[in-house]
């Protein structure tokens, strides 16, 4: 008789073939009832909804989403092409968002079919589909991407919401900039006679200085006798030049983000005290931070770092090579790595203290920061060698959040424009706060992003001579709901909030008592 591990090996030799097979949506068929009780049991399958199920890490915590929000897209691939084929699609405004690259989990996908009749289905984590019994609008084209049968991208922009240009301007400018000429808007919008919307996407043209193809859009639609009346339906300008003709949405994605938020962080920031006249005393400050900055970083990152471990590893009596419990300690990989990490970056702040760009720094040394960050690790076999060469090759995802970071191919693309965004700017508290957000958006590598996130900002702070500040691990919370909205909702102001009151508390020399107001 086999025992109940034999058993358990075969459910999961059963559940590898599914995910060999590319199966991410798994329904009740898919698996023989004992081997799905089984799977069910020992945690690794979860329901998702009636007679559908995902894989799922068998020590993953009660309430961890992470499983779910990784798998979300393809799950609904697979889940709306099994149920309705082809007779379906994602909503224009979703259709939309998934061109220009923005991924992250709606709290409600909406399907247009033909079939059935309109009910929610409800999914985990307050997610939900809702089924809206529909026929498909005139002249739209459709297309796949990742599985998902959505409208193209001239469909989208002439089909989505009004409020898509109010409440998600930066992706719909991204959009826009992505067309190279009116021809295949121009022809949805004639046999569809939709004049109002031509006038609303003629202006939204012309406010990028788009003028062409704005002119383009109302001349056809007036030679086929409808009357255009242009409108701008943005509520913000935006200077003349932002916005460049891209192939790939993230470019403008990410300036659009800076542009949109930068106002936001000045305002809530205190005037920077400009650069230390005593440099060796400013070095001798962040020197003195060190030990608690270490402890507060790895934490949130859920290292189990001790102040007592931090300060071997900073005496040097760690030893890799001939302690054997020091080598197999993960954890105090990751504290001799911040602190190699930690001796360049002040090496980056001297520079910059002696009158160096800030942006060009960060450009230059950002790659030996990492380095040193996991150079322990690699030298002890924990982590492969390969891992210190660069951005990553895969996609990525952030425990517990919506944000779908991008893809490693425009990880490559919108890294060198961050640090032409950091050299450019003039405001020291924009490259802190923006510098920090905009990095850990992008998530560049498989490991390292908060940290190094983090490393960025101080430096970007010592920039306006701020003092080197803590981000304690009590206000974790606090610190990753609001980059959170920043991420998911475009919401800069509670971040920006939340770094200006620990600047704020730095300055005055006071400990971190109590959450942000």
């Amino acid at each position: 008789m086999a025992t109940p591990a034999e058993n358990l090996a075969t459910s999961l030799k059963a559940l590898k073939k599914l995910q060999d097979a590319g199966k991410i949506a798994i329904k009740t068929a898919d698996l023989s009832r004992t081997n799905r009780e089984r799977l069910l049991k020992n945690g690794f399958l979860k329901e998702v909804t009636k007679g559908w199920y995902i894989a799922t890490p068998p020590d993953e915590r009660e309430g961890d989403s992470t499983s779910w929000y990784t798998s979300y897209w393809a799950f609904c691939a697979g889940y709306l092409n099994e149920r309705y084929g082809g007779d379906y699609f994602i909503s224009p405004d979703q259709s939309l968002l998934m061109h220009v690259g923005n991924r992250t989990i709606p709290q409600q996908l909406i399907i247009r079919t033909s079939r059935g009749v309109n009910h929610k289905t409800p999914l985990p984590y307050n997610t939900s589909l809702w089924n809206w019994q529909s026929p498909l609008p005139r002249a739209a084209k459709f297309v796949e991407m990742q599985g998902l049968r959505m409208m193209d991208l001239p469909s989208s922009l002439v089909f989505c919401t009004v409020s898509m240009f109010t409440h998600n301007e930066a992706d719909v400018r991204t959009a826009l900039a992505m067309l190279t000429d009116a021809s295949a808007i121009s022809r949805i919008l004639l046999e569809g006679g939709h004049s109002t919307i031509a006038g609303r996407i003629a202006g939204a043209f012309r406010s990028m200085g788009k003028e062409k193809i704005a002119d383009d859009i109302v001349k056809s639609m007036q030679a086929a006798g409808y009357n255009v009346r242009e409108t701008n339906p943005f509520k913000k300008e935006v200077p003349p030049g932002l916005f460049t003709t891209e192939r790939s949405p993230y470019i403008n994605r990410i300036k659009q983000l800076w542009y949109d938020m930068r106002e936001t962080v000045i305002a809530v920031f205190p005037a920077a005290p400009s650069l230390p006249a005593d440099k060796e005393k400013y070095l001798k400050e962040v020197e003195d931070m060190y030990a608690a900055d270490a402890y507060h970083s790895l934490s949130i990152e859920k290292y189990s770092v001790s102040p007592e471990l931090i300060e071997k590893v900073k005496s040097g009596n760690w030893d890799y090579h001939n302690k054997k419990e020091d080598k197999l300690q993960r954890d105090a990989m990751a504290a001799r790595g911040y602190w190699q990490a930690a001796q360049k970056v002040r090496e980056s702040i001297r520079k910059i203290l002696d009158g160096a760009n800030a942006g060009k720094v960060a450009h230059d040394d950002y790659g030996y920061w990492y380095r040193e960050l996991f150079a322990p690790s690699v030298q002890a076999g924990i982590i492969q060698a390969a891992d210190l060469a660069g951005f990553r090759n895969k996609q990525v995802f952030i425990s517990g959040s919506r944000h779908v970071p991008l893809n490693n191919e425009a990880v490559r693309e919108t890294m060198p424009l961050l640090f032409d965004l950091l050299a450019q700017e003039s405001e020291a508290v924009v490259r802190a706060v923006l510098g920090h957000f905009i990095f850990v958006y992008i998530h560049p590598y498989t490991d390292g992003n908060g940290r190094m996130g983090r490393f960025l900002m101080n430096v970007m702070l010592a920039s306006g001579g701020y003092p080197w500040t803590v981000i304690p691990v009590q206000l974790r919370n606090e610190y990753m709901q609001a980059l959170e909205q920043a991420s998911t909702e475009r919401n800069m102001e509670p971040f920006a909030r939340f770094i200006a009151y620990l600047v704020n508390a730095s300055l005055r020399g006071e400990p971190i008592a109590k959450n942000p107001a």
